[in-house]
Protein backbone atom coordinates (compact mmCIF):
# COMPACT_ATOMS: atom_id res chain seq x y z
CA UNK A 1 0.00 0.00 0.00
CA UNK A 2 1.10 3.63 -0.97
CA UNK A 3 0.69 6.63 1.09
CA UNK A 4 -0.42 9.38 -0.89
CA UNK A 5 2.16 12.60 -0.25
CA UNK A 6 -0.71 14.52 2.43
CA UNK A 7 -1.35 11.27 4.79
CA UNK A 8 2.29 10.66 4.78
CA UNK A 9 2.73 14.21 5.89
CA UNK A 10 0.11 14.34 8.05
CA UNK A 11 1.55 11.33 10.18
CA UNK A 12 5.02 12.54 10.26
CA UNK A 13 3.48 15.41 11.77
CA UNK A 14 1.24 13.71 14.72
CA UNK A 15 4.81 11.32 15.69
CA UNK A 16 7.02 14.35 15.45
CA UNK A 17 4.41 15.82 18.12
CA UNK A 18 4.48 12.81 20.42
CA UNK A 19 7.87 13.20 22.01
CA UNK A 20 6.86 16.97 23.38
CA UNK A 21 3.40 16.16 24.67
CA UNK A 22 4.59 13.59 26.01
CA UNK A 23 7.01 15.72 28.19
CA UNK A 24 4.25 17.83 29.57
CA UNK A 25 2.20 16.55 32.67
CA UNK A 26 -0.36 19.46 32.20
CA UNK A 27 -0.55 22.96 30.56
CA UNK A 28 -1.25 25.90 32.87
CA UNK A 29 -2.58 29.28 31.51
CA UNK A 30 -0.59 28.42 28.25
CA UNK A 31 2.68 27.29 29.96
CA UNK A 32 3.34 23.82 30.35
CA UNK A 33 4.26 21.82 33.29
CA UNK A 34 7.50 18.89 32.35
CA UNK A 35 6.84 15.44 33.76
CA UNK A 36 10.05 15.42 34.82
CA UNK A 37 9.08 17.52 38.14
CA UNK A 38 6.66 14.98 38.45
CA UNK A 39 9.28 12.08 37.82
CA UNK A 40 12.01 13.85 40.30
CA UNK A 41 9.27 14.47 43.33
CA UNK A 42 8.05 10.78 42.99
CA UNK A 43 12.08 9.32 42.94
CA UNK A 44 11.96 11.42 46.07
CA UNK A 45 8.73 10.06 47.81
CA UNK A 46 9.87 6.24 46.96
CA UNK A 47 13.12 7.48 49.10
CA UNK A 48 10.79 7.62 51.81
CA UNK A 49 8.89 4.65 51.30
CA UNK A 50 5.90 5.54 49.12
CA UNK A 51 5.37 3.14 45.89
CA UNK A 52 4.93 4.06 42.37
CA UNK A 53 1.27 3.40 42.30
CA UNK A 54 -1.41 5.57 39.54
CA UNK A 55 -2.46 7.03 42.21
CA UNK A 56 0.66 8.21 43.45
CA UNK A 57 1.14 9.96 40.35
CA UNK A 58 -2.30 11.54 40.12
CA UNK A 59 -1.87 12.96 43.53
CA UNK A 60 1.82 14.20 42.40
CA UNK A 61 0.10 16.15 39.39
CA UNK A 62 -2.46 18.14 41.13
CA UNK A 63 -0.39 19.19 43.46
CA UNK A 64 2.13 20.36 40.89
CA UNK A 65 -0.70 21.80 39.25
CA UNK A 66 -2.05 23.56 42.10
CA UNK A 67 1.88 24.81 42.70
CA UNK A 68 2.04 25.89 38.94
CA UNK A 69 -1.12 27.77 39.70
CA UNK A 70 0.25 29.33 42.57
CA UNK A 71 3.49 30.56 41.19
CA UNK A 72 1.89 32.11 38.66
CA UNK A 73 0.04 34.34 40.45
CA UNK A 74 3.14 34.79 43.04
CA UNK A 75 4.89 36.18 39.59
CA UNK A 76 1.57 38.43 38.86
CA UNK A 77 2.08 40.16 41.52
CA UNK A 78 5.52 40.69 41.33
CA UNK A 79 6.84 38.90 44.70
CA UNK A 80 9.66 36.27 42.87
CA UNK A 81 11.31 40.62 42.37
CA UNK A 82 11.27 41.01 45.73
CA UNK A 83 14.71 40.84 47.66
CA UNK A 84 13.74 38.96 50.42
CA UNK A 85 12.40 36.64 48.13
CA UNK A 86 15.57 35.92 45.82
CA UNK A 87 17.80 35.43 48.85
CA UNK A 88 15.89 32.69 49.81
CA UNK A 89 15.62 31.28 46.07
CA UNK A 90 19.22 31.89 46.31
CA UNK A 91 20.18 29.85 49.68
CA UNK A 92 17.73 27.30 48.73
CA UNK A 93 19.52 27.02 45.06
CA UNK A 94 22.83 26.71 46.82
CA UNK A 95 21.81 23.83 49.18
CA UNK A 96 21.00 22.09 46.32
CA UNK A 97 23.90 22.93 44.38
CA UNK A 98 26.22 21.83 47.25
CA UNK A 99 23.69 18.43 48.11
CA UNK A 100 24.72 17.41 44.73
CA UNK A 101 28.59 18.19 45.26
CA UNK A 102 28.60 16.10 48.04
CA UNK A 103 26.47 12.83 46.74
CA UNK A 104 28.82 13.46 43.35
CA UNK A 105 32.02 13.63 45.53
CA UNK A 106 31.00 10.76 48.23
CA UNK A 107 30.14 8.38 44.82
CA UNK A 108 33.48 9.34 43.26
CA UNK A 109 35.15 8.74 46.62
CA UNK A 110 33.71 5.64 48.46
CA UNK A 111 35.26 4.44 51.81
CA UNK A 112 36.82 1.28 51.11
CA UNK A 113 36.42 -2.07 53.48
CA UNK A 114 40.60 -1.96 53.76
CA UNK A 115 39.72 1.75 55.40
CA UNK A 116 36.98 1.01 57.90
CA UNK A 117 39.05 -2.74 59.19
CA UNK A 118 41.64 -0.66 59.78
CA UNK A 119 39.12 2.00 61.41
CA UNK A 120 38.02 -0.45 63.44
CA UNK A 121 41.48 -2.78 64.60
CA UNK A 122 42.14 0.95 65.78
CA UNK A 123 38.82 1.52 67.79
CA UNK A 124 39.45 -2.09 69.12
CA UNK A 125 43.02 -1.60 70.39
CA UNK A 126 41.98 1.54 71.94
CA UNK A 127 39.04 0.13 74.10
CA UNK A 128 41.35 -2.66 75.20
CA UNK A 129 40.35 -6.38 75.96
CA UNK A 130 38.91 -5.25 79.55
CA UNK A 131 36.65 -2.71 81.02
CA UNK A 132 36.62 -1.81 84.77
CA UNK A 133 33.27 -0.98 87.28
CA UNK A 134 34.75 1.56 89.24
CA UNK A 135 33.22 4.38 92.15
CA UNK A 136 35.29 7.73 92.41
CA UNK A 137 34.96 10.64 94.91
CA UNK A 138 35.50 14.12 93.65
CA UNK A 139 36.72 17.29 95.63
CA UNK A 140 38.52 20.18 94.93
CA UNK A 141 41.24 19.91 97.91
CA UNK A 142 44.13 17.12 97.88
CA UNK A 143 43.38 17.70 102.00
CA UNK A 144 39.74 16.46 101.71
CA UNK A 145 40.74 13.64 99.58
CA UNK A 146 42.63 12.77 101.90
CA UNK A 147 40.43 12.84 104.97
CA UNK A 148 38.15 10.58 102.92
CA UNK A 149 40.72 8.37 102.42
CA UNK A 150 41.38 7.74 106.13
CA UNK A 151 37.19 8.07 106.92
CA UNK A 152 37.13 4.55 104.52
CA UNK A 153 40.07 2.78 105.97
CA UNK A 154 37.94 3.51 109.28
CA UNK A 155 35.36 1.92 108.17
CA UNK A 156 33.14 4.47 106.16
CA UNK A 157 31.15 3.45 103.68
CA UNK A 158 31.95 4.54 100.03
CA UNK A 159 28.37 5.45 98.51
CA UNK A 160 27.45 7.80 102.16
CA UNK A 161 30.85 9.42 101.41
CA UNK A 162 30.23 9.90 97.68
CA UNK A 163 27.30 11.63 98.46
CA UNK A 164 29.48 15.26 98.76
CA UNK A 165 31.31 14.42 95.27
CA UNK A 166 31.17 17.22 93.26
CA UNK A 167 30.71 14.89 90.00
CA UNK A 168 26.63 15.82 89.59
CA UNK A 169 26.41 12.59 87.48
CA UNK A 170 27.84 10.38 89.90
CA UNK A 171 27.13 11.52 93.44
CA UNK A 172 24.12 10.54 93.79
CA UNK A 173 24.80 6.89 92.80
CA UNK A 174 27.26 6.04 95.20
CA UNK A 175 29.72 7.47 92.88
CA UNK A 176 28.99 4.67 90.38
CA UNK A 177 30.82 5.14 86.98
CA UNK A 178 29.46 1.89 85.78
CA UNK A 179 31.39 -0.30 83.04
CA UNK A 180 33.69 1.54 80.90
CA UNK A 181 37.27 1.01 79.10
CA UNK A 182 39.91 2.99 80.92
CA UNK A 183 39.75 5.04 77.60
CA UNK A 184 36.91 6.53 78.89
CA UNK A 185 38.39 8.16 81.69
CA UNK A 186 41.32 11.12 81.37
CA UNK A 187 44.68 9.03 82.08
CA UNK A 188 45.60 9.49 85.35
CA UNK A 189 42.67 8.06 86.37
CA UNK A 190 42.51 5.27 84.18
CA UNK A 191 45.86 4.21 85.54
CA UNK A 192 45.62 4.71 88.86
CA UNK A 193 42.30 2.29 88.60
CA UNK A 194 43.60 -0.39 86.65
CA UNK A 195 46.49 -0.89 88.99
CA UNK A 196 43.90 -1.17 91.83
CA UNK A 197 42.80 -5.21 92.36
CA UNK A 198 38.97 -5.94 92.83
CA UNK A 199 37.97 -3.97 95.94
CA UNK A 200 40.53 -1.56 96.61
CA UNK A 201 40.52 1.97 97.16
CA UNK A 202 43.37 4.26 95.99
CA UNK A 203 45.94 5.31 99.14
CA UNK A 204 46.54 8.32 97.92
CA UNK A 205 44.48 10.73 96.24
CA UNK A 206 44.34 10.70 92.26
CA UNK A 207 44.93 14.88 90.37
CA UNK A 208 43.39 15.25 87.43
CA UNK A 209 42.40 18.30 85.70
CA UNK A 210 38.93 18.23 87.47
CA UNK A 211 40.05 18.16 91.15
CA UNK A 212 41.44 15.03 93.22
CA UNK A 213 40.10 11.54 93.32
CA UNK A 214 39.34 9.02 95.73
CA UNK A 215 38.86 5.40 93.22
CA UNK A 216 37.35 2.22 94.24
CA UNK A 217 37.55 -0.89 91.93
CA UNK A 218 34.35 -2.57 92.02
CA UNK A 219 35.38 -5.22 89.38
CA UNK A 220 36.79 -6.21 86.08
CA UNK A 221 35.86 -8.52 82.82
CA UNK A 222 36.73 -9.00 79.20
CA UNK A 223 36.05 -6.23 77.19
CA UNK A 224 32.57 -6.07 75.17
CA UNK A 225 33.53 -5.15 71.83
CA UNK A 226 31.58 -4.84 69.16
CA UNK A 227 32.04 -7.01 66.05
CA UNK A 228 33.13 -5.21 62.67
CA UNK A 229 29.82 -5.77 60.67
CA UNK A 230 27.83 -4.71 64.27
CA UNK A 231 29.74 -0.99 63.95
CA UNK A 232 30.89 -0.96 59.94
CA UNK A 233 27.70 1.67 58.83
CA UNK A 234 29.37 3.36 61.82
CA UNK A 235 32.46 3.71 61.11
CA UNK A 236 31.98 3.96 57.20
CA UNK A 237 29.76 7.65 58.17
CA UNK A 238 32.67 8.54 60.04
CA UNK A 239 35.10 7.92 57.51
CA UNK A 240 33.06 9.13 54.87
CA UNK A 241 32.48 12.76 57.14
CA UNK A 242 36.38 12.92 57.46
CA UNK A 243 36.56 12.63 53.89
CA UNK A 244 34.06 15.50 53.18
CA UNK A 245 35.61 17.60 55.77
CA UNK A 246 39.19 17.38 54.05
CA UNK A 247 37.85 17.72 50.62
CA UNK A 248 35.98 20.83 52.00
CA UNK A 249 39.64 22.12 53.50
CA UNK A 250 41.34 21.50 50.35
CA UNK A 251 38.77 23.70 48.92
CA UNK A 252 39.01 26.38 51.04
CA UNK A 253 43.12 26.16 50.91
CA UNK A 254 42.93 26.95 47.10
CA UNK A 255 40.20 29.90 47.40
CA UNK A 256 41.00 33.55 47.47
CA UNK A 257 39.12 34.81 50.09
CA UNK A 258 39.75 38.51 50.62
Amino acid sequence: MTLKPARLLVLLLATASLPAMAQNLAVVNGKPVPSSRADAMIKQMATQGQQDTPQLRAMVKEELVNREILMQEADRQGLTNSPEVKNQMDMARQSIVIRALVQDYVKKNPVSDADMKAEYDKFKAQAGDKEYHARHILVEKEEDAKAIIAKLKGGAKFEDLAKQSKDPGSAANGGDLDWAPPTAFVKPFSDAMIALKKGDITETPVKTQFGYHVIKLEDSRAAKVPTFEEVKPQIAESLQQQKLQAYQQELKKKAKIQ
